[in-house]
This record gives structure tokens, sequence and C-alpha cells, in this order.
């Protein structure tokens, strides 16, 4: 303040011979209109490069924000503040700019010999003439050491007294620069304390008991001292200037952002705010880079669009609340809404899949099967039925994260139930939103059927048939040793999806390989392995379709084959014929799958489904139910009113007749898929679709005698008759 004091004391007092020399008159009419036109000077010379010097003179803008955590009421402070330090600085600069163009002539020669005596002034070009002075010659020659547009120390030569204003200078300097160098390494440590970028982790170290980075300050300085070795001022007021842009272009378009997402989370406080002025500030900050120097502002730009983009690919574990998040909200929700505008059609079916996992991290395999043909696929969402009267030891937000680390697509809801039956029912008519609902079912094998209760069974069987009432199609997944990954996860979660199976579930330690599906999801940290992400080589994924679903049963291997894992798999279709027709049937089949894109690698037409199944194969089915029957034809008529009355869900003589020889049919068809499929990849089999009037228990017998027996996984699918593939709808 001193220092203006002095300059403003100075543009008043009548300049003295020397100062007239260097340019100096005082206050005059005619100097100031002259200064008010353009005059540029060099090749260089225009408006954007004199205003990319004047603007890191208005920086700054950020100070009070950058201190927030030290004012008592930053929301009030910082915008009076920040608009009060604007309003005076800019009337300082107005009242500087104005004073010096209204005293001091562009071109003066500091000689005092170009005094002119007397009234000659033959020959005198410029201004000065009138006033007595003959610049003509350095003014031409443009070799001119003073005056307004070459003198740098023309305010000093100005002022009063002419050091001051150098005082002015080092406390104005300082006060700006000390206040970057408290502010900016704070911000630094603070970005590097999220670790979201690599090798700056370093200076994240703190010190003292106000956590003070000692780390980035030294850093800052090296920064600094590198500028000002430059040792042009021209050169770096350039390049900060590009700088100070960007941030404020940032700014104004974050706050614009915020608003147009409208997030509850954003409210300006600020009475004159405007969402427009915001992007108007934005595209002035980018336009101006451009006109600065714009190999600086690509240069700048480039930084930004690698910075940004690696925070997107590596999407680093810290929550900041950003505007990005809040827009990903109302794209989905925009999405999801104008999706239920869209009517249904075939070419547009995807497989989204309600899967009964239970807690996932205990079933890996179940959801390794799903997320190899839904991941980018389809929906997937994992089930998980809690009873009543038990206690989910894990929080829902442990289930996502081990999803996430193990790179499945896929939600998690978890249902409060007193049974699995009522669970699933609710799940399946509530789970999902508009268009984006599950319409396939996927269940694991119930291993253990023959040591569980009747109550049991018919509550897994009571599901499936809920699950065709439903619309919804069926996919029960079965391995060999099961799906649970240890036997003290048993509890009463998911009663009836294996609570009680084997302590080890076919999975395989993780090997060094690079293999990986398209998706690029081979490094898993998760320690659990399963056979659905390894690769397959050159196996075999044979379908055996029994009965026409609608194309799911089809659809499903595809999906796999797209997998990079998967796609050195060859496809095999089984399906029943005659004899006599072996040849038609199967070129018929051969040349309709190749016509829709199945890449189908062969089909075999089975045509010995008709021969009776060997006694061995037929006994281990008898002796699976014998726990089961009622054995009524051995018992008097008391007995059997007796036994019936106390287990009405046992199978009896005349049941067991009655389907005697759909058994048979499906002991058989297991005897043709060990036979053919012992080696395979991944085995898929039309589910047979059960009876009202089928007991549950020999409804289990079915489906375990179907799956018995295979090293491999098997898939047994139903669709709910709905077209999934074009080629029905030629």
């Amino acid at each position: 303040m001193i220092a203006f004091s002095s300059y403003i004391v100075g543009t008043i007092i009548s300049p003295s011979i020397e100062k007239q020399s260097i340019g100096i008159f005082g206050y005059r009419g005619d100097i100031f209109v002259q200064n008010l036109t353009p005059d540029w000077r060099g090749d260089q010379g225009n408006f954007f490069q004199m205003f990319a010097l004047f603007f890191p003179s208005v920086t700054c803008i950020t100070a009070g924000a950058n201190i927030s955590g030290d004012l008592k009421d930053p929301a009030s402070a910082i915008p009076k503040g920040t608009l009060l330090a604007i309003l005076w600085t800019t009337l300082t600069y107005l009242v500087i700019a104005i004073t010096s163009g209204a005293c001091v002539v562009r071109d003066a020669s500091g000689n005092i010999t170009d005094f002119m005596t007397g009234n000659i002034t033959d020959g005198c070009v410029g201004l000065a003439c009138n006033m007595g002075w003959n610049f003509t010659s350095c003014s031409q020659s443009r070799t001119c050491n003073y005056g307004l547009a070459n003198n740098v120390q023309v305010i000093s030569q100005l002022s009063g007294v002419y050091y001051l204003i150098t005082v002015g200078v080092f406390a104005a300097s300082l006060s700006s620069a000390l206040g970057f160098f408290v502010s900016a390494p704070k911000m630094f440590q603070c970005l590097c304390s999220d670790k979201i970028y690599p090798y700056i982790i370093f200076f994240a170290k703190g010190y003292g008991k106000n956590d003070e980075p000692f780390r980035s300050y030294a850093l800052c300085y090296i920064i600094s001292v590198g500028f000002i070795l430059i040792a042009q001022l021209d050169v770096i007021a350039l390049l900060i200037s590009n700088f100070f842009l960007c941030v404020y272009g940032l700014i104004n378009f974050s706050c614009f952002h915020a608003s147009m997402i409208n997030s509850p989370g954003w409210r300006p406080a600020f009475r004159f705010y405007s969402k427009w002025t915001s992007l108007f500030g934005a595209v002035v900050c980018l336009v101006l880079m451009f006109l600065f120097t714009w190999w600086s502002a690509l240069i700048t730009v480039i930084i930004i669009i690698f910075l940004y983009g690696y925070v997107v690919y590596t999407k680093p574990k810290v929550n900041w609340g950003s505007s990005i998040q809040a827009e990903s909200y109302n794209m989905a929700l925009s999405y999801s809404v104008s999706l239920t505008s869209v009517e249904d059609h075939v070419k547009n079916f995807r497989p989204q899949c309600l899967v009964m996992t239970g807690p996932p991290k205990r079933r890996p395999a179940l959801v390794d099967f799903v997320s190899s043909f839904t991941k980018h696929v389809s929906l997937m969402v994992c089930g998980d039925i809690i009873m009543e009267d038990s206690i989910n030891q894990l929080r829902d937000a442990t289930h996502v994260n081990w999803l996430n680390k193990r790179k499945v697509r896929s939600f998690y809801t978890p249902f409060t139930a007193s049974s699995l039956r009522e669970g699933t029912k609710q799940l399946l008519q509530a789970t999902g939103l508009g268009k984006l609902k599950p319409n396939t079912l996927v269940l694991g094998f119930k291993s253990n059927w023959k040591e569980s209760t009747l109550e049991s069974i018919d509550d897994y069987i009571n599901t499936i048939f809920d699950t065709f009432d439903s619309k919804f199609c069926l996919c029960v997944l079965r391995m060999i040793d099961g799906l649970d990954v240890a036997e003290e996860l048993q509890c009463e979660v998911n009663r009836g999806f294996e609570p009680d199976e084997l302590e080890e579930i076919s999975v395989q330690p993780i090997e060094e390989e690079n293999t990986a599906d398209d998706v690029s999801d081979e490094d898993d940290s998760d320690p659990i392995r399963t056979v659905f992400q390894n690769s397959q080589g050159k196996k075999t994924i044979d379908v055996y379709w029994i009965a026409d679903d609608g194309g799911l049963t089809l659809l499903i291997p595809y999906l796999f084959t797209r997998r990079r894992r998967w796609r050195k798999c060859k496809v095999r279709v089984f399906i029943m014929g005659q004899e006599e027709t072996v040849k038609e049937s199967r070129d018929n089949i051969i040349v309709l799958l190749k016509r829709f894109r199945l890449d189908v690698h062969d089909v075999i037409v089975m045509t010995d489904m008709d021969r009776c199944p060997l006694p061995k194969s037929l006994n281990r089915f008898e002796e699976s139910v014998i726990p089961f029957r009622l054995f009524d034809d051995q018992q008097d008529g008391a007995s059997i009113q007796e036994l019936r009355k106390n287990a009405p869900w046992k199978i009896s003589d005349k049941e067991f007749e009655a389907f005697k020889q759909k058994s048979e049919n499906k002991v058989r068809l297991n005897e043709i898929i060990r036979k053919n499929s012992q080696h395979s990849a991944l085995v898929l089999v039309s589910l047979p679709v059960p009876q009202r009037d089928c007991p549950s228990a020999l409804y289990m017998a079915w489906l375990d005698t179907l799956t018995y027996g295979l090293h491999c996984p098997v898939a047994l699918i139903r669709g709910n008759q709905q077209n999934v593939l074009t080629l029905y709808c030629q």
C-alpha cells in the first residue's frame, strides 16, 4: 500500500527534465488517447501474447479454497474474500494502467540532448514533439530504451520514491509465492496419500503434529528453482498461464457438470451462480490456452487426458463422491427407464441369471460358471437366501468386494425367508428393475439329497416348479465334488443347495498362465481357482438336445465359446433319431445350425436310446430310491393306510411302475453320456420337466442318474419355450 501510494503521488508531481527525457510528462489527454490504440511490437506481438504475460498477475483466485481448513467459516469467508480480492486488485491494475497510459509516451531515448530549444520542429515525428522533445530517431528505428512500450521499470520511474516500488514488488511476489508454496505441497500430499498414481507415494509422508509435507516442500522448491533458472519472465509467464487456465477450466467444468447431473449433494450457496457461466468460463479457458501458446496447451491437454485415463483404467480404491459417480447413476437410471418402452425381440435375448449361490465366496464354481457366459453379455444376480433362524456373519459389502476382486460382473441380493422355496419365490418376483430382471434361475445340484429329509427334497423340487410357473428358464449345475468350498462353511444359509458337500471341490491351484477370456479377467488374486477359470484347450462341449426348449440349450455353449479360455473347444450336439434316418437328420440339423451362425463341430444322432439299460446301471438307480419307496404291495391293507398317512411323500409301487419307462430312459441316457462325454470340458443336458404327480424323491433320482459318473461339470438346462434363437423366427 505504501509503494502504491508512492506511485500515485509520483504521477501527480511535475516531472523533472530527467524524467521527461525518459518519456514521463505528467497527466496529458493527448498521451492517454494515443495509448488507447494498439501498437504491437515484434514478430509475435498481439493481444493474446500480452494477455498471457498479464494473466499470472490475476491468479491466486483459489488461495482461499486452498486454506479452507484454517478458516473459521469457509462457506462465508471464501466467496467474500475472493470477490473482494478480485475487486481491489482489478481496481489497482486499472488505476496503474490508466495513470501510466496518461503520463508516459510509448517511445523515449533517455537522452537529455534530444530536448528541442525554441519552436523548431522540422523533421520531428511523434507526440513528444509537442512537448519539446525529439525522439524521432530511436522511435523510427525502434531502438528506444525508454517509454511505456520499452521500459519495464516505468512504474518505478513514475513513483515518488523509486525503490519503494522494488520493495512493493518483493512484498507482492513473496506473498503470492509463499501462498502457493504452502498450499500446493499440501494438496500434492493429499493426492499422494490416495495412492492413485505410482512412484509419488513417497511424498505422502508428513512430519510433526500438523503432518507437514516436508518432502513435497522440497519437490516444489526444486520445480520453482527450475523455472527461475529459465531467467526470462515472459517465457515463464506463458508457461504457467497455461497451467492456471487448465486448473480454472477444470474447476468451471466440474461446477457445470455437477449442476447438469442434478446431484442433491451439489448445493452452491453463491446466489449469483449459474451453470452456464461455469460452462462459458471453461470454454474460454480452453480457447485462451491455445491462443496463448498452442504447443504448450496441447502438451497440457495430453497430460490431463493421460492422468484421467489412468485413474479410469486403474479404478483406485478412493471415493471422493465425484460428479462422475452421480452421472453414472443418472445414465443407468435413464437407460433403465428407456428400456421399459422397448419391446422384446428374439435377436436381443440374453440369459439374465438369478444364481442361488448363497454367500458367493462359498460357491465360487457356481459363480464362475454363470460368469463365463454372462460377463459383458447380460445380467447376473447372486441370490442369498438367509434363513430367519440364521445369522449372516458377512456383510453385504464383503460379498460385493469378493465379486469385484474376482472380476465377476454381478449384483449381490440377500433375502431373509423362512424356507428356501419361499425366499427363491420372492426373489424370482422382486429381483431386477424394469427390463433388467432375471429370466433364468441357476441352482446348484442337491447332491446330498439321499441323506436329506423329504421336506428338504420337496422344498428343492417345489422351487423348480415355481421357476417354471414364473415363466423362468432353469439351469442346474452339478460337479463331481460339489460346489461348496469347505465343510466348515456348512450352515443354515440356503438349506437345500448342497450344505453338506465334500470338503474339497474341483478346484486347482493357481497356475502361471496368461490365458484369459476376452475381457482380461486372468489376474484373479482370489486363492480359489475353479475349472471354469482354466484354459480348456481343444476339449469338447457336448450338448444333449433331448427336448426343444426354445434354443437356450444351444445358446449357452455358443456363449461359452466366445470366451478365450473356451474358444478352442468344439461343440458337439447329440440328438435322438431313428437308425434309418440318421444321415438325413444329421445333415438337416448341421445345415440349420450353420445357417444361423451356430458353430457346431459335429451332430451325432443317438439311435440306441430304445435299448434297455444295463442291469448294473438299473440296479444302481433302484437302490438310490429304496429309502424313499413305500413298498405297499408287500403290506396288508391296514399297514398300507397307516404308511400312506405317515409318509404321503413316499413313492408307492403304483407310482414307481407308472414312471418306470421314464426312469429307464434316464438311466439309458446316462450310459450314453458317460460313453461319449467322459473327457469333455462341459456337458449340457436338457432338463426333464417335473410332473405334479411325480414324487419329489423319484424326480431327484432322475436328476442324479442323468449326471452320475461324469468328471466334468454337467448343466441341466431347460428353457421356458420362449424362442431365444433367430432360427425359430424363420
